[in-house]
């Protein structure tokens, strides 16, 4: 009878509790599968008809070091393993732990990336943009920002669109006063403009392309505004390259407001003046005023006429008219197709006379000028005029065209492997 009772307190042998969770096994060396994990567990048990009462206690050795009841262990009672512990299964999880370390290296070594990049550029350290947000410069006056061009802005000729650069033009317009903290309720409008449902609308953009980034490239836009007369204003942009710092292009632009309702202009309101004027910046405009007088064009003098032209509604901006950039596209379109194939676009001019609606339906006509001061044996000058088939004047337009690179990749040809 004692030996019975002897045997089941280091043997147990009754079944286990529904809550255990664990399973019974004759093979058991050290009747570990009643013992709860936390501590010590008393339970009485059954040996032929005779309660026993069982004591064990969790060991105070692993591997022959000596630990605490809670040391080492881990409460898991939904596991129905019996497998001993070992000094493998008791390590802590490292994974929480690497993934740091290589998070901390990853981060080293895309800082010893940009000081290796400083080191070689340190003219551009200054102008570091890497993200593209723009900032305000030379003390508050101009706003500067860099732009990748990416492979849907580039053209047939594989460099950017004259439309891609006056893009990047309109966005930095857009982010100087935003940064500045003058962006109102609406599209470039002042708090002040908006109270009078005023926006700014341009009527004149003169743009001067040196030479056209193309895909991978990184430029740098600066622009600042100046007074223009007693009810306008005027803005510059300058684009350079950004590894090199060679001017790309020059713009100036003329703008004044209109209001929204009855879509007139109107005079530069005292508050708005107020609103503005602080960031002015008194220097020449970087582009000399083309005031050049042209003849009349229409469909009788131009040489080429593109009919039918309509807007779509992505062509819309939030005031409801055509974005001006896209004009500059459908004067393009009646632009003679040996003029665009073999020539590329040195400098445009446009002054906008009236807006274009989504409804409107426009006629594009281009002549070619010859004599006098336009004729130039370098280059090819144009003359473009966009209307509504009605005869209404939305756009007058010249541009300038030189000879395209003899070393540029033509669109016919592929790129060597």
């Amino acid at each position: 009878m004692v030996a019975t009772a002897a045997t089941a307190s280091l043997f147990p042998v009754s079944s286990p509790q529904p809550d255990s969770g664990a399973k019974n096994s004759g093979n058991h060396k050290g009747g570990l599968g009643s013992v709860d994990l936390r501590g010590i567990k008393s339970k009485s048990t059954s040996s032929n008809g005779l309660q026993v009462k069982t004591n064990a206690q969790a060991p105070t050795k692993v591997n022959g070091t000596r630990v605490g009841v809670m040391d080492g262990l881990k409460n898991d009672d939904n596991s129905s393993s019996g497998a001993p512990r070992t000094f493998i299964n008791q390590l802590p999880d490292w994974s929480m732990l690497l993934a740091a370390i290589t998070t901390i290296f990853l981060a080293a070594e895309k800082q010893w990336m940009m000081l290796d990049w400083k080191t070689k550029r340190p003219d551009m350290l200054a102008d570091l943009d890497p993200f593209g947000l723009g900032r305000i410069v030379e003390d508050g006056f101009v706003f500067r920002q860099n732009f990748s061009i990416r492979s849907y802005e580039i053209g047939a000729d594989r460099t950017a669109s004259v439309e891609t650069l006056m893009n990047h033009l309109q966005e930095t317009a857009l982010n100087h006063v935003k940064n500045a903290g003058l962006l109102g309720d609406g599209f470039g409008s002042t708090p002040e403009m908006s109270k009078r449902n005023l926006f700014w609308v341009v009527t004149k953009m003169q743009v001067l392309v040196d030479r056209y980034p193309t895909w991978g490239d990184v430029v740098q836009v600066d622009t600042w505004v100046d007074a223009s007369g007693k009810n306008g204003m005027r803005r510059d942009w300058l684009i350079r390259d950004c590894k090199t710092g060679e001017i790309l292009t020059r713009a100036s632009s003329n703008w004044v407001m209109m209001n929204k309702v009855t879509r007139r202009l109107s005079k530069i309101p005292d508050e708005v003046r107020a609103e503005i004027e602080q960031y002015f910046v008194d220097i020449p405009p970087v582009v000399d005023d083309d005031n050049r007088k042209l003849p009349k064009l229409d469909e009788n003098t131009a040489d080429h006429v593109r009919n039918g032209l309509t807007p779509k509604w992505s062509d819309l901006d939030v005031n409801q008219h055509v974005n001006n950039v896209k004009y500059v596209g459908w004067i393009l379109e009646s632009a003679p197709k040996h003029v665009v194939e073999d020539y590329e676009l040195a400098s445009i001019t446009l002054e906008y006379r009236r807006e274009c609606m989504k409804d409107s339906v426009l006629q594009s006509l281009t002549s070619l000028l010859a004599g006098g001061e336009m004729a130039d044996s370098d280059g090819v000058d144009c003359q473009h005029l966009l209307r509504l088939e009605g005869g209404g004047e939305i756009v007058k337009g010249r541009t300038k065209w030189r000879p395209k690179n003899a070393q540029q990749i033509q669109p016919h040809q592929s790129l060597p492997y």
